[in-house]
């Protein structure tokens, strides 16, 4: 049976949840974590097999890849490629935060985050959620995707996931998480940084570090 484990608890106690996590994710194992205003599944992103969990426990469609969670910037410039000047100051602006960054992985990554490695672009970030942080910084980049059935909302609390007890490891229980907006998600390509999708940051506040950013027609 998955053990839950408690983050609003002593300063030891987390260090102790940080170990028991990446043990488990360095053992091919799911686990179950708070971002800011939702559960995920999280799983070392070099794993197939865990990957492949993640997807077949929410009903993903075929082809459908997940995100990746890194611990700061240094990692998400080592996994990919096209990280210039301007993609730095936004990261620095904006993460840890609600900023998602559609880019190239680095050629030579050994992974498959559910696309057969046939998308052009990885969907990174680095989270507010200190806990998913710290465990990203000491076990490599993670797979993530909402803790919930494909297309449903993202859960909040701990009552139900669509998950047997069996299929992951440790629930790290953050308690009722708030609402709060889905992520902005921007792209960086050779010909320049565009906006894909609107959320937590509005596109002002990005251009006002970076104005060179395109809105697709």
């Amino acid at each position: 049976m998955a053990e839950v484990i408690s983050l609003n608890s002593e300063k030891e106690n987390r260090a102790d949840a940080i170990t028991k996590a990446v043990g488990a994710l360095h053992d091919g194992s799911l686990i179950i974590a708070p971002l800011e205003h939702g559960y995920v599944f999280l799983a070392d992103a070099f794993n197939h097999k865990a990957v492949q969990s993640i997807h077949r426990i929410r009903y993903d469609a075929r082809g459908v890849a997940t995100q990746v969670i890194v611990g700061d910037i240094d990692t998400a410039r080592g996994i990919t490629r096209n990280f210039g000047g301007n993609v730095t100051s936004l990261c620095e602006k904006f993460w840890p935060g609600m900023l998602t960054l559609n880019i190239a992985p680095a050629l030579g990554l050994v992974w498959d985050l559910g696309d057969e490695r046939t998308l052009e672009q990885v969907s990174i970030r680095v989270p507010a959620s200190e806990f998913v942080r710290e465990v990203s910084l000491a076990a490599g980049p993670l797979a993530v995707a909402s803790a919930a059935l494909a297309g449903q909302k993202p859960k909040r609390d701990t009552s139900l996931f669509p998950a047997r007890d069996s299929d992951y490891a440790f629930l790290f229980d953050g308690g009722e998480l708030p609402e709060g907006p889905s992520s902005t998600v921007i792209s960086a390509t050779e010909e320049g940084i565009f906006f894909v999708r609107a959320g937590a940051i509005s596109l002002s506040e990005l251009r006002a570090v970076t104005p060179n950013i395109a809105v697709p027609a």
